[in-house]
């Protein structure tokens, strides 16, 4: 090898050494760089739904690899859970966890993603309806016409919440009537036709109203949560089985130049945990909910079958209340035919396919006939 070749040689492996070191430095400093978002959930800590927010942080936090850190805090600790939506457009919070339907008051539309029957979907329809229907362009929609300014990323579909819980079983329409009652969304809407009070408390003062009298009786949404609010301390009935928010979803905020600053990978780790998020949460909902369920029985908690006859009454109310809005809010009626289209389609593909799952279960483990 001659002296201009070896010095040749030795250029090119100090060149590869300096690209072989940058290569290994630069994801080092920008691991260093980690962004810090703070949240605010609308639910108390010890409530599972604090719980599926605090999931969803824990699998970006892992799956950033220390770029990216979101820490949650509960219900209250900066805004009330109303004022979520506000404080993550302000820039207050740099997102949240909640629910469409608290966002009633800015446009009742919003409510149209958690309250009603929704044509006959269930909670993971609507949330096809979401994704591949026109849904989540018609909720940016509004969110402009709003002139708020985040990013919504829904998931999470809901177990259908029960009726509620009641100081007496409710064994007809007319049992409803004059109930002060707690519920939010459009439920408000539809309950005060039914003929009851409504007070459209957010979860963390249920229990406190019905313990001094305040409210007569109250819906919240499952098993798991009313058990660790303590509604079967003040509160010995629930009723099953509701159409006034049979197919709710989650959403989760971003405070939109916050997210926009973002590098595209952690933007995508974000999107991909959104999805990851929603399938476990409805898992974990099947596994906690059925358990608690369980438990509350053993604890002496009655619960009863919501007459059909309260849930027809339910579905001509929400007929009432869907017209008048229609009338006065273009947005909603549009979701509304969206969300029609969407069901007729969809409702019919599984009703036609769907096996009757009752049917086996009562087979294995229904009261077998002497």
């Amino acid at each position: 090898m001659t002296d201009i070749q070896k010095g040749s040689g030795r250029r090119n492996m100090l060149k590869g050494a300096a690209v072989a070191a940058g290569a290994m430095t630069a994801p080092m400093i920008s691991r260093a760089q980690t962004v810090s978002m703070r949240f605010q959930s609308t639910w108390p800590a010890k409530d599972i739904f604090h719980e599926y927010a605090n999931d969803f942080a824990k699998r970006v936090n892992d799956m950033a690899g220390g770029r990216l850190k979101i820490e949650v805090l509960p219900a209250g600790a900066v805004v009330p859970p109303f004022q979520l939506l506000d404080a993550v457009n302000k820039g207050t919070l740099d997102g949240g966890h909640g629910v469409l339907a608290y966002h009633y008051g800015k446009n009742t539309a919003l409510a149209l993603w958690g309250s009603g029957p929704a044509f006959g979907m269930d909670p993971n329809m609507v949330l096809a309806w979401h994704n591949y229907g026109g849904g989540k362009e018609l909720l940016a929609e509004i969110y402009k016409a709003l002139n708020i300014d985040v990013v919504s990323r829904v998931y999470g579909p809901m177990p259908t919440q029960p009726l509620g819980w009641f100081k007496k079983p409710i064994a007809k329409v007319e049992d409803m009537k004059g109930l002060k009652f707690r519920t939010v969304g459009l439920a408000v809407d539809v309950f005060t036709e039914m003929g009851t009070s409504v007070n459209p408390l957010p979860g963390g003062e249920i229990v406190p109203a019905l313990d001094r009298g305040l409210i007569d009786a109250a819906e919240f949404n499952n098993a798991s949560s009313d058990r660790v609010l303590g509604f079967p301390d003040v509160v010995k009935n629930c009723m099953l089985q509701s159409f006034h928010q049979s197919g709710e979803q989650f959403e989760i905020l971003f405070n939109k130049t916050k997210f926009d600053a973002l590098p595209q990978e952690l933007r995508n780790i974000i999107d991909v945990a959104v999805q990851a998020s929603s399938a476990d949460m409805s898992w974990k909902a099947i596994d906690r909910n059925s358990k608690d369920y369980e438990d509350l029985k053993k604890q002496g908690i009655k619960f009863y079958k919501t007459p059909d006859a309260v849930l027809r009454a339910q579905l001509a109310a929400w007929d009432k209340v869907i017209a008048a809005k229609s009338a006065e809010n273009p947005l909603f009626k549009r979701v509304l035919e969206s969300q029609r289209a969407y069901a007729q389609r969809a409702g019919q593909w599984q009703n036609d396919y769907m096996v009757d799952f009752k049917m086996a279960y009562n087979h294995y483990f229904g009261k077998k006939k002497a």
